[in-house]
């Protein structure tokens, strides 16, 4: 069973930067596909990126693409999304996840859940 806690949310302006962290436990880390997912009030869950683990291939969402950067470091089971150029319209809980899949955007192909980690970004 593994077990993903997610940090680094908050309240920040439209222009700023934030980088989210999801540290992992309980299993082999470098073997799962690590992704990012955002879920807006009243929205479904939208895929944002994710990172394969066999070779750290890297896939975006046409919204964040440019503007997002995810990466992991198997050293401490960490998967982080720096976010900058932050809109309104990013505004979501951030969940991470953990794939056995060599990279998936649909979160049914997703085995575990954090709990997420609220961003708010004003005008």
């Amino acid at each position: 069973q593994v077990q993903l806690v997610e940090s680094g949310g908050g309240l920040v302006q439209a222009g700023g930067s934030l980088r989210l962290s999801c540290a992992a436990s309980g299993g082999t880390f470098s073997r799962y596909t690590m992704g990012w997912f955002c879920q807006a009030p009243g929205k479904e869950r939208e895929f944002v990126a994710f990172i394969r683990w066999s070779d750290s291939w890297i896939y975006y969402s046409d919204s964040v693409k440019g503007r997002f950067t995810i990466s992991r470091d198997n050293a401490k089971n960490t998967v982080y999304l720096q976010m900058n150029s932050l809109k309104p319209e990013d505004t979501a809980v951030y969940y991470c996840a953990a794939s056995f899949t060599n990279g998936a955007v649909g979160g049914s192909h997703y085995d575990y859940w954090g709990q997420g980690t609220q961003v708010t970004v004003s005008s």
